[in-house]
């Protein structure tokens, strides 16, 4: 009888939603699948509630649900990220044999998985981290899948990987990323863009609030107006929604009921922190990180709501013009963050050797994901036309389109500023655009000044080679390489 006889071809440990929907997602597709949970009784009820929807195998123990895998088995681990991660993957390794896949398809710090792949490796093992973007509806009905690791691995599990995945355009929204933490990578900065996105709209909507005076039923029907244009996507499409929804106890919009106190899990930090290292400038995206810290700051900011002196939003601003330079500024900024993004990727392929194609990330980030959007179009193009492009913003299609905007962008960062309403992602992202665009900024005087107190050394303009001014000497120059 053949070992693969009445055998699962793919297993999934951890069964909370993400886990569970996932294995609904493979189950649908007509592949026998091992589901297990470390608390039994999950499992139990994950059988009673979804055992009719495919060839499932539920499983009360790890050994249980690793014999009910064929050979080479593969594994996905759908546990939090850190600690219980490491923990399922000590437990299944004495389990398992030479060639067997263990796949951590949860937001997994990117170092963490460089570790696991080489610890795992070590005992025979093939390791892969692969980044799932859609929530709870992408895992069921088809995510962007962003899979890392071993190639002979992603080989064995690539039909099942690609048969759950969005497609677009009929082409899955999932590819091979690269080696060992290329897709937990590729998907922390996939998160940052949408902490930078989601920061975007939320200033967007603070204006359109408290500058403007619309309420949220007419700012939902705006962000809806929006969604059929440049700005058409997922975010947006879900802003229209939350905006419009009421709240049942009181009759008017939820969103006016929602505490102003933003969480996080880590994955924007990890980005921002990143991109310090690789020494790429992430403004969009780290101020998205900060305004979330700030957020948090509920009592202190209820505090100082009294004691702060500033102006009164709300003052002499015509509300029509006013919209559409918002639209603007939210594109344009939009633009900057992707940019910045596309530009941490391609320094971290460099830094770690993986070879990153940028156009296939745009690609497999059109359909399924957060971040989905109209203009991931034009950055796969541009990346198809362009190749090893330093910066989308050097594109013609965006070049022009923030050119277009700029005006705008620029009038509502004054209003802001003047009516005393926060839009740190809309000024930060401007900063950066007007910073990128000078061929000659005042970085001079801060290398003098370093080369003053610390003896740092400087480049001329005039000259080959390193300087330094014997400052608290005889003021003399001497050439340091020499």
């Amino acid at each position: 009888m053949s070992d693969t006889a009445g055998k699962s071809r793919i297993g999934v440990t951890g069964l909370a939603v993400m886990g569970a929907n996932l294995a609904r997602n493979i189950a649908s597709r007509g592949v026998p699948i091992a589901v297990h949970n470390r608390t039994t009784a999950k499992t139990r009820e994950f059988m009673e509630e979804f055992g009719h929807e495919g060839a499932f195998t539920g499983s009360e123990s790890l050994e249980e649900f690793v014999a009910a895998l064929e050979k080479p088995r593969r594994i996905i681990v759908m546990v939090k990220a850190g600690k219980p991660v490491d923990g399922v993957v000590a437990d299944l390794t004495p389990l398992l044999d030479e060639g067997d896949i263990i796949i951590d398809a949860g937001n997994s710090h990117f170092p963490d998985t460089v570790r696991r792949t080489e610890e795992c490796a070590a005992n025979g093992i093939r390791f892969m981290g692969i980044g799932v973007s859609g929530g709870e509806e992408g895992a069921l009905k088809g995510p962007s899948i962003m899979p890392g690791g071993d190639e002979s691995a992603y080989a064995e599990v690539e039909e099942i990987l690609t048969s759950i995945a969005a497609v677009v355009d009929g082409t899955p929204c999932c590819v091979h990323v690269g080696p060992g933490g290329a897709g937990h990578y590729v998907k922390m900065v996939h998160n940052g863009i949408e902490y930078a996105d989601i920061q975007l709209i939320a200033e967007a909507y603070d204006l359109l609030t408290h500058v403007a005076g619309l309420d949220a039923p007419a700012i939902a029907a705006i962000f809806e107006e929006w969604n059929s244009g440049d700005l058409e996507s997922f975010l947006i499409e879900i802003t229209a929604k939350v905006l419009a929804k009421k709240d049942e106890k009181t009759d008017g919009p939820l969103v006016d009921v929602i505490v102003d106190r933003a969480e996080q899990k880590g994955t924007g930090t990890w980005t921002a922190l990143d991109a310090l290292g690789l020494g790429i400038p992430l403004t969009g995206i780290t101020e998205a990180v900060f305004a979330r810290g700030l957020s948090a700051l509920r009592d202190e900011r209820k505090a100082a709501s009294t004691t702060l002196a500033g102006p009164k939003p709300g003052e002499g601003e015509n509300p029509d013009s006013l919209v559409d330079d918002i639209r603007q500024a939210l594109y344009a900024s939009k633009v900057v963050a992707y940019a910045q993004g596309f530009a941490q990727m391609r320094a971290a392929s460099k830094a770690n050797d993986w070879d990153l194609d940028l156009g296939a990330m745009a690609t497999i980030w059109r359909g399924g994901c957060i971040i989905r959007a109209q203009f991931l179009n034009r950055i796969r193009d541009a990346y198809a036309e362009h190749g090893d492009l330093e910066n989308l913003l050097m594109v013609p299609y965006f070049t022009e389109a923030v050119a277009n905007a700029q005006d705008a962008w620029r009038r509502v960062i004054v209003t802001a500023t003047q009516q005393g309403v926060a839009i740190p992602a809309f000024s930060s992202s401007l900063s950066y655009y007007d910073g990128y665009r000078r061929e000659r900024g005042p970085a001079n005087l801060i290398q003098g000044l370093r080369d003053f107190f610390g003896a740092h050394t400087y480049l001329r303009t005039d000259a080959e080679g390193s300087f330094h001014t014997r400052w608290g000497q005889d003021g003399t120059e001497v050439r340091t390489d020499a």
